[in-house]
């Protein structure tokens, strides 16, 4: 039985756990991730710093389509045209870029990822107006954009990242960090109104005299409208009448840890998301190249690797993120390269087989397998070499 057949009788082979999974998801799966994730990206500076840089990551990865494996949801796309869908041209409105930004922004804030395919180009679908149409016999029926637009189950082709509740949705990586999110928004706010309130002078008057409640509005009233720094007061203090100043406090956000608690919750931040923060906090070329490699292999790859899924299972094709021009990668292409190149020589593999496996088209008359020659004669015939025969 050929690939072909097997996804084509694979079809009919349903789950007989689906009707009760269908049951405990609910006819409809909506979004799950809260509104201050979206917030959060918009005013929390390592936030939108940490998704830009992953975001960006993934968006520069082209990719390469081969040979058809199986016949995918849809039929009748060409391979040429599947790569101008996914390098070039989603569709008329967006450039690749723009598309690619769109679709990993959502897997990171929302986690998940919904494209609609009309039979011509890809469009991309807001993850946070989707809502999953649940199926009791296949799994998903249907996709409903923002409780108006339906969508068949084979118009729309979605990936999803981790999630502990459900198998249909998957969760934000800010989940596990909001925690530091709201703890950055409560420091911002405790500033903020600090220095709103004008509490920069941290001092109390002092009298040895006993002033009536109307002396102690007034004189607080006065103290408010002329030295309150908003207004710019500049004015020196004059103190009568047994006034005294005296400190409250003298600490300050040095004292009170603000920085360093701030740097603790902008790394746990970055560690959710999956970026080392040496590379945003700083380093030294040592120490740069392993966590920047790290970086690709352990997040962007893998995200890369899930939309690659999504479009191999609904198209049908062989795809592959191209990385030869990833310069953080390429310590381990010339590894591979190396590897290849050891197995063809050793006669394991042909050329072309090595060719394959790098994503190179195959030449003509390389489908032989190279016999290794030693210096005492030829591998092909071990009778052959050695030392001369008498009269030569």
């Amino acid at each position: 039985m050929g690939i072909k057949e097997f996804f084509s009788d694979l079809r009919w082979k349903l789950n007989p756990a689906q009707e009760r999974i269908a049951q405990e998801a609910g006819t409809m799966v909506g979004t799950t991730a809260p509104i201050t994730f979206q917030q959060a990206f918009k005013r929390v500076e390592m936030v939108n710093r940490g998704v830009n840089l992953i975001v960006s990551a993934c968006s520069s990865l082209d990719y390469d389509v081969k040979d058809k494996l199986y016949e995918g949801v849809v039929v009748g796309t060409r391979q040429k045209s599947l790569s101008t869908l996914l390098n070039y041209r989603p569709n008329p409105y967006q450039s690749a870029q723009d598309f690619r930004k769109n679709i990993f922004t959502d897997f990171l804030l929302e986690g998940n990822v919904f494209v609609h395919y009309d039979g011509t180009f890809l469009y991309h679908l807001p993850a946070s107006k989707v809502e999953i149409l649940t199926d009791e016999k296949t799994f998903i029926r249907g996709y409903r954009y923002n409780g108006l637009v339906d969508f068949k189950e084979s118009e729309v082709f979605s990936l999803k990242d981790l999630s502990s509740e459900s198998i249909y949705r998957g969760s934000s990586r800010l989940e596990s960090a909001q925690r530091s999110i709201k703890t950055l928004y409560n420091m911002e706010q405790f500033q903020d109104a600090f220095f709103e309130n004008g509490a920069v002078f941290g001092m109390v008057l002092t009298t040895e005299n006993t002033l009536s409640t109307i002396a102690k509005e007034r004189t607080i009233q006065y103290w408010q409208q002329k030295y309150n720094p908003k207004v710019g007061g500049r004015r020196p203090v004059i103190l009568d009448s047994g006034l005294k100043p005296q400190k409250i406090t003298d600490t300050s956000f040095k004292e009170m840890d603000f920085d360093q608690s701030i740097k603790t919750h902008q790394e746990k931040i970055l560690q959710a998301l999956g970026v080392p923060p040496i590379l945003l906090m700083g380093g030294n070329n040592a120490n740069i190249a392993p966590n920047l490699r790290l970086f690709y292999l352990e997040t962007v790859m893998p995200i890369a690797k899930s939309w690659v899924s999504a479009v191999e299972r609904y198209f049908g094709y062989d795809v592959e993120a191209i990385t030869q021009t990833v310069s953080a990668l390429q310590p381990d292409i010339k590894d591979i390269a190396s590897y290849h190149a050891t197995l063809v020589n050793g006669g394991i593999i042909t050329p072309n087989e090595a060719r394959q496996e790098l994503r190179y088209d195959k030449l003509d008359g390389a489908d032989e397998i190279r016999i290794p020659a030693n210096i005492a004669g030829s591998a092909a015939n071990p009778s052959q070499g050695g030392r001369p025969s008498e009269g030569q």
